[in-house]
């Protein structure tokens, strides 16, 4: 691969937004003004974009115009890097830089590939026993890595700085910035709550707090409509089973998002809410028919292209009646092209859902995903497994012209016109001093306390056993969850009990529900947390091992006579496992607020207002247990 590229002079210039820190090392300071050095080209009929891009068209098309093949084909690219510094990394991140690409160094790999993004990961493992990427350690480091990426960046002959994104959805299950970042309560949480408010300020705050370390775009929010209990890759991911809910909390988030400083992302085209498949494990297929798809999938997209979204990520689904062919989304023309840029009319970014999923690895080799998934209408690969392949795979597309060059400028384009808009051209630097006092900061905590205490679903409180009087009590936690049966023993704790702690897992075994049921008969209370205890195996159509033992666990603390108050930590079906339980509650989540949340509606301190996002079916045959709306207040 050549990385030769032409090199021209720019003027100086930088603009500086709250939070920004003004760019010092002169390559940076040279290259803010790109198009700078180049008077506006008047525009050919030919060229990508339209005259509606004004005032970035022309400065687009002038860098355009100066990028070498192998540029614009890198920019294609989101890429992973390991190590929490751009020049100076571990061993650990050296080797998995190696394995990846070839070099030691994040700097490196921008070095050789010039992409046009990097997304951030935690404990991200790519392969069975490899190292992680670990990118994200406190705000000050993760600041301090963002610049020095955007530095090697524009280091490169072309002067472009990289989008910086990650997955922050909210919420307990994909955060990939924990404490001191800010948790906020997670999308079928805000569904509970229905709130277009509180959907819009909490994405406000993530946007504002990834801003501040450097990132640019946060892969949120999910657009995916959950109408399948046993989705075992969305579930909470989801706002809820409702088009229209879905619709209005996700296009909030967008708003939100912008608000905040960060682009935002809808995910997953045309929707992964009706599937019985995880996309990282297999490629799962949505049986819904054209009309199903016309009203229950596309509205979120439509809701959110409306808002303004910059990008729309893929899924890796089949849609056999939207197209017969038995291509995944992300390779088919027919839905990308077809429906999201034509139907649609969406002119913003495409972006694969990560290539290295077996959705897409499973159907198609590491030369062939990245060449399909451009031909069908995507901008951006995320991810590719192999990124030497998959870069020359793309680039031998263009020069025999399987990939022609007017359909690569047209992706290029829209990746450069994004940056100009989104306004990291201007201003790609951060200041790494002011960070932790963004992430985390005091405001932030207190609402995403405030907005979560406005989530939690009281299901069933047959036995009046609610809202509890504080004062001393012998309280048995027990259930799923070290952190959470911990952090409810200290809520109740906190408010006069005496608590013992059994934590069982997700599959208690019969010792430890026989422990349980021993603690129970000397306690006055006993709140058991369960997770994914509706869960059912695809294969079999039975409840998976986890799930039929967190039932027995319930079952046998009912039978003990004394007082339960099941909470469900995760998914709300959980209910259905056990319709004779007389307390029950959802929180969709674990994080500590919703943990403290549940402890204040238990005591009611605050009144239960969430309503389900879902409607819960009956384990034992057709019909609903719970509709779609339904929750008990005080």
């Amino acid at each position: 691969m050549s990385s030769e590229a032409p090199v021209f002079s720019r003027s100086a210039a930088s603009t500086t937004r709250r939070n920004r820190k003004p760019v010092r090392p002169v390559v940076i300071g040279l290259s803010l003004v790109m198009a700078a050095a180049f008077g506006p080209p008047a525009a050919t009929a030919g060229d990508p974009g339209s005259a509606g891009d004004a005032p970035y068209r022309g400065r687009v098309l002038s860098l355009m115009r100066h990028m070498t093949l192998q540029q614009k084909v890198g920019q294609l690219f989101v890429i992973e890097v390991a190590g929490r510094h751009a020049t100076a990394v571990s061993d650990a991140a050296k080797a998995v830089n190696q394995r990846l690409y070839g070099v030691d160094t994040p700097a490196q790999a921008i070095a050789k590939y010039q992409p046009g993004g990097v997304i951030y990961y935690t404990t991200r493992v790519a392969c069975t026993g490899c190292a992680t990427d670990d990118n994200i350690g406190d705000p000050a480091q993760v600041a301090t890595l963002s610049n020095g990426l955007q530095a090697a960046s524009l280091a490169q002959p072309a002067h472009i700085p990289l989008q910086v994104s990650v997955d922050q959805e909210g919420g307990a299950l994909v955060a990939r910035f924990l404490a001191p970042a800010t948790q906020m309560p997670g999308n079928m949480a805000l569904g509970a709550g229905r709130s277009t408010q509180d959907a819009h300020d909490s994405a406000k705050v993530i946007g504002e707090e990834l801003a501040a370390v450097g990132v640019t775009q946060d892969y949120a929010p999910v657009s995916d409509v959950n109408i399948n209990p046993n989705n075992p890759v969305i579930g909470i991911r989801s706002i809820g089973g409702d088009p229209d809910l879905v619709s209005d909390l996700a296009s909030a988030q967008v708003q939100g998002f912008h608000a905040g400083g960060v682009s935002a992302v809808a995910k997953h085209f045309p929707g992964h809410g009706d599937t019985g498949v995880d996309s990282h494990f297999g490629l799962p297929q949505v049986t819904h028919s054209l009309a199903q798809f016309h009203a229950i999938d596309l509205p979120p997209f439509e809701a959110d292209i409306a808002a303004g979204v910059d990008t729309i990520m893929t899924a890796h689904v089949v849609f056999p009646a939207v197209d017969p062919s038995g291509a995944p989304a992300t390779m088919s023309h027919t839905i990308l092209t077809g429906v999201l840029r034509n139907e649609l009319g969406f002119t913003g970014l495409i972006v694969t859902d990560a290539l290295d999923m077996a959705g897409a690895t499973a159907t198609y080799p590491p030369n062939v995903a990245p060449v399909q998934a451009i031909l069908a209408g995507a901008d951006q690969l995320l991810v590719p497994p192999q990124m030497d392949t998959a870069y020359g795979a793309v680039l031998d597309a263009v020069r025999n012209g399987t990939i022609s060059e007017k359909r690569l400028d047209a992706s290029v384009y829209r990746v450069l016109l994004h940056k100009y808009r989104r306004g990291i051209f201007a201003d790609p630097i951060v200041d790494p001093a002011a960070a932790p006092t963004i992430m985390g900061a005091p405001d932030h905590l207190a609402q995403a306390q405030t907005i979560t205490d406005r989530t939690t679903t009281l299901v069933k409180n047959d036995a009046g056993v609610l809202p509890l009087a504080a004062g001393p009590r012998q309280v048995l936690v027990a259930g799923w969850g070290v952190g959470t049966t911990q952090g409810i023993a200290n809520a109740m704790a906190a408010r006069g009990a005496t608590t013992q702690v059994l934590e069982s897992g997700t599959t208690p075994s019969t010792a430890q529900i026989d422990a349980a049921v021993a603690a129970a008969e000397d306690s006055d209370l006993v709140v058991v947390s369960t997770n994914n205890a509706y869960a059912v195996n695809a294969s079999t159509g039975q409840p998976t091992a986890a799930a039929a033992a967190q039932t027995r666990l319930v079952r046998a603390l009912l039978a003990t006579s004394k007082p339960v108050v099941v909470a469900a930590m995760r998914n709300p079906y959980d209910v259905a496992s056990f319709e004779e339980a007389p307390t029950v509650l959802d929180t969709y989540g674990y994080t500590a607020d919703q943990v403290e949340s549940l402890a204040r509606v238990l005591f009611g301190e605050v009144d239960p207002t969430g309503r389900l996002p879902v409607s819960v079916p009956r384990a034992d045959g057709p019909g609903e247990l719970f509709p779609f709306g339904f929750g008990l207040g005080y």
